[in-house]
């Protein structure tokens, strides 16, 4: 297939979602300058509005759509939007800005478990990659989107006492290395699906057949692959999970790394 063939499906660009993303970034802005203790050192708004370029490169930009090219693409998409915007969106929300929000009386009493929102997103998380619900969703846009923003809220949820933006939320030395051990375990299962399943029977196991179809640009006959001959293989499978197991350690490191700067 001509180069061009792909130009208008991977040109694309979410103008909504950058418009609200800006409006975002501008109030943030606006409120950070008025308050007393912003300083020109500070590295918060450097850190929030790094998480909005980052949400809007990979939910909005024409990169999002390579992520439709292959499974560890994809999973560079995923691990990107729930393991690193968090983080940084996170650490840069200041203490004060955090304290006036939590006093709103819609938010004052309003508390979600980490623990919870860590098993949940596991849970969606894999869900997402089951061939019937992942068929579904893709099919239907608002429901593709509604489905991404839950598991970005409850990625939130489950970064908090790592990265909170108030530090007396944080969990201490104990508690945070056995909620560490908790992440790992409970994402386990969704980073060796692939893995497992590509070891097992390849490219010819129907479960990877039957997400290759539902989440990767079809190849028409007669058509040249952007991709070279590794990719959409079983090593695309175990790279994909392979690439999410580092780059949720890489997330975590990083996320210590915020919290204690």
């Amino acid at each position: 297939m001509p180069f061009a063939f792909f130009l208008p499906e991977l040109l694309v660009w979410n103008v909504p979602l950058f418009l609200c993303l800006a409006v975002i970034a501008i109030i943030y802005c606006y409120f950070y300058r008025k308050t007393p203790a912003a300083k020109r050192t500070d590295k918060k708004p450097l850190l929030f509005l790094a998480s909005l370029c980052l949400l809007f490169l990979l939910t909005g930009s024409p990169l999002a759509s390579l992520s439709h090219l292959s499974f560890s693409l994809h999973m560079i998409q995923m691990s990107l939007l729930f393991f690193i915007v968090p983080p940084l969106l996170l650490a840069g929300i200041p203490v004060h800005f955090f304290k006036k929000i939590k006093s709103m009386p819609l938010l004052k009493k309003f508390t979600f478990p980490s623990k919870l929102a860590l098993l949940l997103f596991a849970l969606f998380f894999l869900l997402y990659h089951l061939p019937p619900v992942l068929s579904a969703i893709t099919q239907h846009t608002a429901l593709q989107h509604g489905y991404t923003l839950l598991l970005l809220l409850l990625a939130c949820s489950m970064w908090w006492p790592i990265i909170s933006p108030d530090p007396s939320q944080r969990l201490s030395k104990e508690p945070l290395r056995r909620y560490l051990w908790m992440s790992v375990s409970v994402l386990m299962p969704a980073c060796l699906l692939f893995i497992l399943l590509a070891i097992i029977d390849g490219t010819s196991n129907p479960y990877l057949s039957q997400m290759t179809a539902a989440l990767c640009l079809p190849e028409q006959a007669g058509t040249l692959s952007l991709l070279p001959p590794p990719f959409n293989t079983r090593w695309d499978q175990i790279t994909a999970g392979t690439l999410m197991l580092i780059l949720h350690k890489a997330a975590i490191m990083l996320s210590l790394r915020l919290g204690n700067a």
